[in-house]
């Protein structure tokens, strides 16, 4: 199989593959944020939380049911940042798995990729990266919500944790973001191969 791919390519395609990878389970993943909640832990994602609070007629009291699932419905999700936060990361998410796979796809077949595809799909990645990272940036405005005072100690405010701290997920989204824009759309530049002039 002939690729359509320069060195610079393949690394380009594998580096754009391990970036979406990296930022899509981020973004699916619900832990984004950390905390505590009738000693419990409680985490939060964009559009996914794990433990929440159930009361318990039987026995008059509030039990936290600890499973992990995402909101009953979109207007569910606790804050309107949250709501913009989730459409606008997984646009970008979208976006920087439509490159990964037609990268890969330049790998296998000849003359997909040229030099003016792979500038474009370069664009495209910096286009996903800067859409996840306002995203990521837009998080920190909803954890003033009530859902969020509650596991934090009271004490959250907008870009304040209270007793709350960033989990992992919230790294991996944006860090596969910060990749795909600065190394994924440089190595674009380079990723395709010179056309082939013919004759007719």
């Amino acid at each position: 199989m002939a690729s359509s791919l320069t060195c610079a390519g393949l690394l380009w395609a594998l580096l754009s593959l391990l970036c979406a990878a990296a930022s899509c389970v981020g973004f699916f993943m619900p832990y984004w944020l950390l905390g505590t909640q009738l000693d419990k832990p409680v985490s939060f994602g964009p559009f996914r939380r794990c433990a929440y609070p159930v009361r318990d007629d039987n026995r008059q009291t509030t039990v936290m049911v600890e499973q992990c699932g995402r909101y009953a419905s979109f207007v569910a999700i606790p804050s309107a940042e949250w709501r913009i936060c989730t459409v606008v990361t997984g646009l970008g998410c979208g976006l920087l798995l439509l490159v990964a796979l037609t990268a890969l796809m330049g790998c296998c077949v000849s003359e997909l990729i040229s030099r003016t595809v792979g500038r474009v799909a370069g664009g495209i990645q910096f286009l996903g990266g800067l859409l996840i990272g306002s995203g990521c940036a837009l998080y920190p405005l909803g954890w003033d919500s009530e859902e969020v005072r509650q596991t934090c100690g009271n004490l959250s405010e907008q870009f304040e944790l209270g007793t709350c701290k960033i989990g992992w997920a919230y790294y991996c989204t944006g860090g596969g973001a910060a990749a795909a824009m600065l190394i994924c759309t440089w190595l674009a530049c380079f990723s395709g191969k010179k056309q082939k002039q013919y004759p007719y």
